[in-house]
Parts: C-alpha cells; structure tokens; sequence
C-alpha cells in the first residue's frame, strides 16, 4: 500500500494543511474520497488510519486532512497545542479549507501518480462537524460526485440563547471542555460573526434541499453527542437520500482514541463497507 502521511498545503490566513493519502498502486486511475473530521477532531484520531486502510483496499484512493485552525500542528498533529487557532476557527474557513484541498488533489501538483487517480469521480465523507461541512461543499461544487455523511450535525446554528451571546459578546471568548484531554479550549466571539454574516452558504437544510449528488446518510442510535433525528432531518430534506441506521451505536460507531487494535470496531466497519458500496454503486 502506498502512504503519503503529513504533507502540507497551505490553508486559510496561511495556517498549513496537514494531509495523508492511501492508495494501492495499480496504473489504473481510481475513484478520490476525501474524509473531512469533526468538531475537536483531526485526521489521526483512533481509527482513521484503519477506515483509509479498508477503503484503500476496497480501490479508492484515500485522503484525510487536518483542518487549517483545529488546533493542532504540523509539530505534533495529534495533539491540540495551538488552542489560539482553535478559538478562530470557523465554518467559513472549513469551506475554504475544503476547496482548497479539492483544487490540489483535482491539479497537476498533486502528489498522487495522475495514473492512479481519477479526478472526475471524487466522493466525500464528513463525520458530525465535518458531515455538515460535507453537505455544504456539495451543494456549492459540482466536482463533487457522491457524498456520505456519519453521525452529521442537520445545523450550524447550535441554537445560543440571546443571553449566551451577549455574555460572548462581552467577554470575546467561550470556552468548551474537551472531554478526553481536560483541556479548556476557547471558541472567539469570531465564530459567531461568522455564522451570522454567512447564514446563508452556512444553511445545511437548503444545501441538502439543492444538492444535485446522491446522498448516503449514517447514524447511530444512541449517538449522544449529534441525535440521531439529525439523519432522519437530513434524510426529510432530500428523500431520495439512502439512511444507514446503526442500532446502538454511538457517535463514532465504536471507536476511540487511541485505538490499539488492529481491526475496525464492529459498527464503524460496517460503515465503511457501507460507504464503500454505496460510492461504487
């Protein structure tokens, strides 16, 4: 299998893109799929490695990145120690962040042999946060074929009371736990500048509503972090949507990080074999 692990792109307000790709070298150009993680996600969490792995064997070349602001760094791309660029991120740039990926790997300077890659048919995945960032990419480019959306949010509005955005306003600054690291991470008042002055290119229901590309949609059940009604929203706005439901599984179908073994967890496994007959179909 060939791996290309941490290369740099150059993403918004110049912060780098890390990015991998994987692939079995065959001289006969394959189908793109782009993952794109979640919200105080990055591209080496728990069992990524392994879902690049199974869709690379199932004849895809595979690329997942690293946001430009979710906090980590080309230094240590595990580890969320750029909280400054953390606190201004926001969906704005997540969008521009994914064309700019889409425009490398679509571009003569993409690294990937022009042999084995076919640019025509380029397919995305989202998990929660990125699930969202997904649709919303779809509907805006045409390049793009199929997408899959997991445990996706149906909303960029997470609904903040008039009170919770005074006290943003008045303080710059948020902050939300991160359960697994006990870190404090701050979210800048820039975010929900952001959304307001986007609402627009940033609504997920009219971007399903008005994408042309068929749509896969995965959840779980007992997903405590995006409620599976999310999908069955989702699913409301585009019918003509396949909806994979995973009874009893949680927000990232079994995974955790770090992830020590050397097989998928049952219910993420079959997401992806999902998704695979689903981008093949």
């Amino acid at each position: 299998m060939e791996i290309l692990r941490n290369k740099i792109l150059h993403g918004s307000n110049g912060k780098p893109i890390l990015w991998d790709a994987f692939w079995i070298s065959t001289a006969l150009p394959k189908e793109l799929v782009v993952f794109v993680h979640g919200f105080k996600g990055f591209k080496d969490w728990g069992c990524w490695d392994l879902v690049a792995k199974r869709f690379a064997e199932a004849g895809f070349v595979f690329v997942k990145f690293n946001f430009s602001h979710n906090g980590t760094t080309p230094e240590d791309p595990i580890a969320f120690g750029d909280l400054e660029a953390f606190g201004q991120n926001n969906y704005s740039k997540e969008q521009k962040d994914l064309g700019l990926v889409i425009d490398f790997l679509t571009s003569a300077q993409s690294l990937i042999p022009s042999a084995e890659l076919n640019t025509q048919q380029l397919h995305l995945v989202g998990h929660s946060r990125g699930g969202g960032a997904v649709l919303l990419k779809a509907a805006a480019d045409q390049r793009v074929s199929k997408v899959s959306a997991w445990a996706a949010i149906s909303s960029t509005n997470r609904s903040w009371t008039e009170e919770q955005v005074q006290k943003w306003k008045e303080d710059g600054v948020a902050y939300v736990m991160n359960g697994r690291t006990k870190q404090n991470m701050p979210l800048y008042y820039q975010l929900y500048e952001d959304f307001v002055q986007n609402q627009q290119q940033l609504n997920i229901e009219q971007a399903v509503k008005t994408m042309k590309q068929d749509l896969h949609i995965v959840h779980g059940t007992d997903d405590p972090a995006v409620p599976f009604t999310a999908a069955l929203e989702i699913q409301s706005w585009k019918p003509s949507a396949s909806l994979l439901k995973i009874e009893g599984a949680n927000h990232v179908f079994g995974g955790k990080h770090p992830w020590l073994a050397e097989e998928l967890p049952t219910d993420l496994k079959r997401v992806v074999d999902e998704t695979v007959r689903f981008f093949k179909a």
